[in-house]
């Protein structure tokens, strides 16, 4: 299952993906916003979210999504 994706935005970069046990985790960077987001989708469930995060605590918040996703 592909994780949401930056798709409506076309500047956007993927920085980082992983996925482990159904659950795929990308890190984008949004440079015409300024703005990093985590994108996280559960095969298992069907769930899917995206936040944006600050970046100095992007690789954090891309190891540890559910910690910052509250």
């Amino acid at each position: 299952m592909p994780a949401p994706s930056a798709a409506a935005d076309p500047t956007a970069r993927e920085l980082a993906c992983r996925e482990s046990d159904g659950l795929r985790v990308v890190l984008n960077w949004h440079p015409a916003a300024g703005e990093v987001t985590v994108c996280v989708a559960d095969a298992r469930t069907g769930d899917r979210f995206q936040f944006a995060v600050a970046r100095d605590r992007a690789l954090h918040a891309f190891h540890h999504p559910f910690a910052y996703a509250a």
